[in-house]
């Protein structure tokens, strides 16, 4: 295994693990605010905009690289 291979893993591991303790975050918070159904929507609808973005990112990096 190279050193940029375990990079490249080691970040989606770390991401992976980062975004799971930010959903945790966003619904603790969500809840202990006692927002209703709007403010659980607008709290995880901006965090799934970012995971979307990272996922892309890699979807778009492979299909380059592959082509």
């Amino acid at each position: 295994m190279t050193v940029a291979q375990f990079e490249e893993y080691s970040l989606m591991v770390g991401f992976t693990v980062l975004i799971g303790l930010m959903l945790f975050i966003v619904f603790d918070l969500a809840h202990k605010s006692k927002g209703g159904k709007w403010a659980y929507i607008a709290l995880f609808g901006g965090l799934c905009m970012g995971v979307f973005g990272f996922v892309a990112k890699e979807i778009i990096k492979l299909s380059l690289e592959t082509a």
